[in-house]
């Protein structure tokens, strides 16, 4: 029999995620397996543990990647967080905000949402407005908007947060390696990413990092992790200590690829790594607007890694995809919720954020625009 996976393109992956993988992490991958309590590879475990820490900008001692996406992330700050009652505030200005309420009100927490207009950012006197109204355990937000390409003034809020006493929870799925994540410095208590954005490493993985603060409410908790899958104090056993305590099977060949995706990182230097990621931004911003396009969101809030198109009127932005797609071998990706229809949101994450894959990318959209018309 014949695998189908001989027929598979090579796209250049230019959407909100995955991104384009490093070549010496598709090496990693294919790394002999190892058991995951061999010794050896719990040499590597403890390696990613100080990359992360160092891409995070922390000293956390439960610093970890989490066995699942993004997503298996949130679901590990709150469920680890949250206790029945709990008043969280979530600050919400796209699908992922609003996805963090979703789970805190399924865990019985009383959440606050405030929600801001899609495109545009969390202002931070709205957020002291609210904090003067009532005391917190926990805030909520996303750093990177990947619905909207919007960033949010995640290092502003932290300083009206911390002094309340609530835990600050911060989500870096997109901003992780393509623009500034300082988890000391901002006053975060928990923070999760993934590695399929700037990481250019396979969707499989989520960083996660919690403070002293955040330790110290789980082991505080008056009831047990209502999740057993993501329950630190059970996974913190087996990522730590001289003697380690199985809890599940770890993917082993994506921890390789996590190692050696943190390697290129860092061996380029987080500045150098936020540095190319504007000036590839910057790049498409003047081609975009060269085709008599206009970005969506206004300069100051834009993310360099997540670009929101708005499609021109009388355009089928469907159309225009499906040709970039099938003609030039390009994924992009659509709007989300209320945007669907009216924005293009074109990644430039890790290894994508490269100028001929902006070049190819203009050249091929013009193309695409004229043959939608």
């Amino acid at each position: 029999m014949t695998s189908t996976l001989l027929d598979i393109d090579e796209v250049l992956l230019m959407g909100p995620g995955p991104s384009a993988i490093y070549p010496s992490v598709y090496e990693a991958l294919a790394a002999p397996t190892l058991g995951h309590l061999d010794a050896q590879f719990i040499g590597i475990m403890d390696a990613i543990k100080g990359q992360l820490r160092d891409l995070f900008r922390t000293k956390n001692m439960l610093t970890l990647p989490m066995s699942g996406t993004g997503s298996a992330g949130m679901e590990t700050c709150f469920v680890n967080l949250v206790e029945q009652g709990d008043r969280v505030l979530v600050l919400i200005n796209g699908v992922f905000g609003k996805r963090m309420a979703d789970v805190a009100q399924r865990l019985g927490a009383a959440v606050t949402a405030v929600e801001f207009e899609w495109g545009t950012e969390v202002t931070v006197d709205r957020v002291k407005e609210e904090l003067a109204k009532a005391p917190y355990d926990i805030v909520a937000v996303v750093h990177a908007e990947t619905s909207t390409g919007v960033i949010n003034p995640v290092a502003e809020i932290g300083k009206l947060v911390k002094p309340m006493g609530a835990l600050y929870i911060v989500d870096t799925v997109t901003s992780l390696g393509g623009i500034e994540v300082s988890v000391d410095d901002w006053g975060i208590d928990a923070v999760y990413s993934g590695t399929q954005k700037c990481l250019s490493c396979p969707p499989g993985l989520s960083p996660a990092s919690f403070s002293d603060r955040a330790l110290e409410k789980i082991r505080g908790r008056s009831k047990t992790v209502p999740n057993w899958y993501l329950d630190l104090s059970l996974i913190s056993s087996y990522w730590d200590g001289a003697k380690r305590s199985y809890h599940h099977t770890a993917p082993i060949n994506m921890l390789y690829a996590l190692h050696q995706s943190l390697t290129e990182i860092l061996s380029e230097g987080l500045e150098n790594a936020w540095a190319r990621h504007r000036t590839n931004h910057e790049a498409l911003v003047a081609g975009i607007e060269k085709l008599g396009l206009a970005m969506f969101v206004s300069p100051h809030a834009r993310l360099p890694m997540l670009n929101a198109v708005a499609v021109p009127d009388g355009v089928d932005e469907a159309r225009v995809r499906s040709i970039l797609r099938n003609e030039h071998k390009i994924e992009i990706g659509a709007g989300l919720g209320s945007l669907a229809g009216k924005i293009w949101r074109v990644g430039l994450m890790g290894y994508t954020a490269r100028p001929e894959n902006v070049q190819r990318f203009l050249s091929a959209l013009e193309s695409s625009l004229r043959a939608a018309a």
